[in-house]
């Protein structure tokens, strides 16, 4: 009876304690147990358990000056979700069901954070204003402001962050561990804002609160990496020495100890041999294996001080082949190839695809990768036009000849590429070293120049080579396959080759570069219509290069060449009056004879905008000639509404002449030709028009010629000026044909993604990782595709492991988005491979380099694919 009386008193205690209502001290110490050490601390766990992968998951990237913090990853936020809800949700009951107890601010602080890291900013921002008005622990409240500045910080919100800067420096009391993150932030601060002095001194002060020495050592990295860039090798060495301790992951103490030799000793040596040596000994350490990239990069950077280019691209070419754990590295030494190509050599061709390579391997939102697309650009465009004047213009070089004579320079560009092909196999065909041990073999004489023909390139080589003179196309196959066929039935299936065929694979996808005769002459041109669509094509490129490389790429030089080489081969063409406008521009950059292009802009254009322009060189420009120009624009329409057309044609003469080039110019010639219209005979009026709507860029003046156009066409001249137009009568046509276009661009128009027609492309089979494996045919079949089909392109397969769930085979490159849907529209039509599934195929697409990176970062493939049947298709 009394145990049962004990037992139901200990009950009632606990059940009074249990009431979050009662301010009493048994309440409290139970409240304040059961919160700190149950619901606050499993939603801390929880959050800690998330903030420690995004550390891990994140991939530091020494080449360049580290961030003050790692980068929140919206990938492993969005991945944790379910842990940071139950972080939310044990938080959350801390706060209601311990009303009373200490630890209810601290459960608000926790939810403040989940809001930050989920991008619930405004609702992060309110939890830590309320934390700091009610909470009566300063060390929170200290905590809370720091981190409410870093959000600040993240948001762009600098006045707020200044006042709360300034807040805290009037606060006293604030704990060791507490400065440490305040001094972190406010580095992080400064780093933002662009200030590097305040950066390194907020990172100093940081080091003396410092407390865990794996932090302590990143941010003495930091300082090195700094101190080094702004020439302080003296500070950097010391720095980098200190980053040693504490324990760092192998790879940061391997980039500490290879800066803190260059800023040491490698910079001030003049003992190149001693420098290289160092290099040589870091590319020899087993240890180093995953890190060859890096130590051939710096050599090749060393290298370049040294004034040697050819050793410098040799370099850079090695490193991009050496293994290396961090694929951003491989960005760089691309990045630095394209400034090579480019300031020495101005290659804009090759610095165009060696940008292209390094966006594959910079992210995104990297500033470099921003600096690099901005560059890239106007070489898109570069390349675009230059290869299609070269393309089309041998061409129709070609179709100038007798077929004998196309035919014996086929058979002469066969030959060169075979030649080509053994000049590969001689590079690959190098010394190898030898070894006491070499002798202990049955083989030993397998270095260059060997007997045994599978050690021997050059002879497997010409070996392919001869057996497809002879043979043709026949898969290549030991003769015991052959043979057993004849025991087969009337239709026997090839076997596949394995890996112990006697010809490989690799070899064989070599020999396939190598185009047929039958497929060369096949593209030659032989129709008039084929040819036309050549000439206006090269017309549109000589005219687009030469603007390109006057305005953007400062080659003025070039810029003429290909101007005047549209003047001289295209007379008639609608765009030369600009170009003769452009030559007198450049004539006049390089002291040459402008005035020739004065007379005969006057001579052949003279009503053209360019004409009153070189008349007037000194006009007034910019938003005071618009203005102007602006009412006598409306002067000029005004008298063409009230019938007085040599009234509006005058001023719209003089307004022409006064003010040659601004926004309104357009608008006044469309002006002027509707004043012709009612003056002049109906075909000059139609011939003005036309000749506007192909040279005028604005769409809504084109789109309103048109429509004054269209009275004078028939039928079919309607068709041919605009084919996707519909008849206006059949509404219930207009009608789907707006809900089919309404359907199709919702998604292009919402998409992140941009079609860029001039960006390199590549074509992506999207497949899962067992089918890949298992379908074993797939790269031979689509070699000897490329063989039949592309063989001038030089495609390259690789995989692409995507996600667990997908792997993307990737052929490339395609210089511009035409040749890829080309390539798409006959993989579709006649690719065929046993074990590709027809959905496999039907799914596959192509994609421009900039948009492969968003995709690789979204994972969204539905999202692209929208984007591509809307825009491609």
């Amino acid at each position: 009876m009394k145990i049962f009386s004990r037992l139901v008193v200990v009950i009632l205690f606990f059940c009074v304690a249990c009431s979050s209502e009662r301010n009493t001290f048994t309440n409290r110490t139970f409240h304040n147990v059961t919160a700190h050490f149950n619901a606050y601390y499993l939603a801390d766990v929880r959050l800690k358990e998330v903030e420690a992968e995004v550390y891990q998951n994140y991939k530091e990237d020494y080449t360049q000056v580290l961030p003050v913090f790692i980068p929140l990853d919206s990938a492993t936020i969005q991945s944790n979700e379910e842990k940071l809800q139950s972080s939310r949700e044990l938080a959350s009951k801390a706060i209601e069901w311990h009303k009373i107890s200490n630890w209810v601010d601290d459960s608000y602080y926790i939810l403040g954070k989940l809001d930050y890291y989920q991008s619930h900013f405004d609702d992060a921002q309110n939890t830590f204003k309320y934390i700091n008005v009610n909470s009566k622990s300063d060390d929170l409240r200290h905590k809370t402001l720091i981190t409410l500045l870093r959000l600040y910080v993240d948001q762009g919100e600098f006045e707020n962050a200044n006042f709360t800067i300034d807040y805290l420096s009037k606060e006293s009391g604030i704990s060791d561990e507490n400065r440490y993150e305040l001094y972190r932030t406010l580095a992080y601060y400064y780093e933002r804002r662009g200030d590097k002095s305040g950066v390194i001194g907020a990172l100093d002060k940081a080091i003396e609160y410092s407390r865990n020495n794996k932090e302590e050592s990143r941010i003495n990295f930091i300082l090195a990496q700094r101190y080094q860039r702004e020439g302080f090798d003296a500070l950097a060495h010391e720095y980098y020495e200190k980053s040693l301790a504490g324990n760092p992951p192998y790879e940061r103490s391997f980039y500490a100890q290879l800066y803190a030799q260059q800023v040491a000793e490698l910079n001030a040596s003049k003992d190149l041999r001693k420098v290289r040596k160092y290099y040589d000994d870091l590319y020899e350490d087993p240890k180093n294996k995953d890190l060859k990239d890096v130590v051939i990069y710096e050599k090749a950077l060393f290298e370049a001080k040294q004034g040697d280019t050819q050793l410098t691209l040799d370099l850079l070419h090695q490193a991009a082949k050496e293994p290396g754990s961090n694929p951003r590295v491989k960005g760089y030494i691309y990045q630095k190839l394209a400034e090579i190509n480019l300031s020495e050599f101005k290659d804009y061709r090759a610095t165009k695809y060696y940008l292209d390579s390094a966006l594959t391997y910079i992210n995104e939102n990297d500033p470099v990768a921003i600096q690099i697309t901005s560059q890239k650009e106007s070489l898109d465009q570069y390349v675009f036009h230059f290869e299609r004047i070269q393309n089309n213009d041998s061409l129709l070089s070609l179709a100038d000849l007798t077929p004998e004579e196309q035919k014996l320079v086929a058979e002469n560009f066969i030959k060169s590429e075979e030649e080509r092909l053994m000049r590969e196999a001689e590079e690959l065909q190098k010394p190898r070293s030898t070894s006491v041990f070499d002798n202990l073999l049955a083989f030993s004489d397998r270095g260059s120049g060997s007997s045994f023909y599978f050690d021997n390139s050059v002879a497997m080589q010409q070996g392919a080579i001869d057996f497809r003179r002879t043979w043709g196309n026949r898969p290549l196959q030991d003769n015991w396959r052959r043979s057993a066929m004849s025991f087969q039935s009337s239709a026997p299936t090839i076997t596949e080759l394995t890996e112990g065929d006697s010809i490989s694979t690799e070899k064989e996808s070599l020999i396939s570069q190598l185009p047929s005769l039958d497929n060369l002459l096949a593209e030659i041109p032989n129709t008039p219509e084929q040819i036309t669509t050549l000439n206006l094509e090269l017309e549109e490129s000589y005219f687009e290069l030469g603007k390109l490389l006057y305005f953007e790429l400062k080659e003025t030089e070039q810029s003429v060449d290909n101007l005047e080489t549209l003047v001289r081969v295209y007379p008639a063409s609608s765009r030369k009056p600009e170009a003769y406008y452009l030559l007198y521009l450049a004539q006049k950059d390089l002291g040459g004879n402008s005035q020739q292009y004065v007379s005969r802009l006057n001579r052949e254009f003279p009503e053209s905008q360019y004409t009153y322009s070189v008349n007037n060189p000194d006009a007034a420009s910019g938003n005071l000639a618009y203005v102007e120009s602006s009412k006598r624009y409306e002067k000029a329409y005004n008298a063409y509404y009230d019938g007085q057309y040599q009234s509006s044609k005058a001023i719209i003469k003089s307004t022409l002449e006064d003010y040659p080039l601004t926004r309104n110019t357009e608008r006044l010639l469309l002006l002027d030709i509707m004043v012709s219209g009612k003056t002049e005979s109906r075909a000059k009026y139609r011939e003005r028009l036309e000749n506007y709507i192909e040279n005028t860029q604005d769409e809504n003046l084109v789109e309103l010629a048109r429509n004054m156009l269209k009275p004078m066409l028939s039928q079919e001249e309607i068709a041919e000026l605009n084919p996707k137009e519909i008849v206006e009568g059949d509404s219930t046509q207009v009608e789907n044909k707006a809900s089919e276009e309404e359907e199709e661009n919702e998604g292009a128009s919402s998409s992140p993604y941009k079609y860029n027609e001039a960006a390199t492309h590549i074509f992506a089979l999207v497949m899962d990782p067992s089918l890949s494996e298992t379908a074993k045919s797939l790269l031979p079949d689509i070699e000897s595709f490329h063989s039949s089909n592309f063989s001038k392109e030089r495609l390259r397969t690789g995989d692409f492991n995507f996600n667990r769930e997908n792997t993307i085979l990737i052929i490339s490159p395609f210089s511009n988005a035409e040749k890829a849907k080309e390539y798409y529209s006959k993989f579709l039509k006649e690719f065929q491979s046993e074990g590709l599934p027809d959905e496999v195929k039907s799914n596959s697409f192509v994609i421009s380099i900039e948009n492969f990176q968003l995709l690789s970062k979204s994972k969204n493939l539905e999202e692209y694919r929208t984007f591509f049947k809307s825009t491609y298709k």
